[in-house]
Parts: structure tokens; C-alpha cells; sequence
């Protein structure tokens, strides 16, 4: 699972403490430090909105803690 992020980026935050404090391991790419991390969610998304959760062909953008709730539940993606 791999999760693009940007700094300041208040969704951001929340999706990862939602991840933290469920035990989700994930990949955190920040892609305002990391010109790759940039390039891959635009070639994996199409787009550039953060949060953005890749998680095997599945894909969530620009969520809120509720959508990433329901995302999760949605395809028994667990812990």
C-alpha cells in the first residue's frame, strides 16, 4: 500500500493517523520532496491530489478519513 502525500496537506495527516492507528503498513511518498514519488502518482493517478492511496490496482484520490473508511471496508483491505 503506498500513500502520496504533501506537506501541510491537512487530509494528509488524517489519512495517515487513520492508517497509524488501525496498524495499516504502508509507503509513504511525499511528493514535494521526491521528484519520482511526483512522476509515479501522475503516472499511476492521472492526476496530482493529495491523499492518494495505491493499494495493488485499486485507487482512492483526494479523500477524506470517511471515504478512506469506506474504501477499506468496501475491499476488505485489513490490517
Amino acid at each position: 500500500m503506498t500513500l502520496y502525500v504533501k506537506p501541510g496537506c491537512p487530509w494528509c495527516r488524517l489519512a495517515e493517523e487513520y492508517l497509524d492507528e488501525r496498524g495499516y503498513n504502508y509507503q509513504r511518498l511525499d511528493v514535494r520532496q521526491d521528484p519520482e514519488a511526483y512522476h509515479e502518482l501522475k503516472r499511476v493517478s492521472g492526476q496530482l491530489y493529495t491523499p492518494t492511496l495505491v493499494f495493488e490496482n485499486l485507487l482512492l484520490t483526494d479523500f477524506e478519513p470517511d471515504e478512506l473508511a469506506d474504501f477499506l471496508k468496501q475491499h476488505n483491505i485489513l490490517p
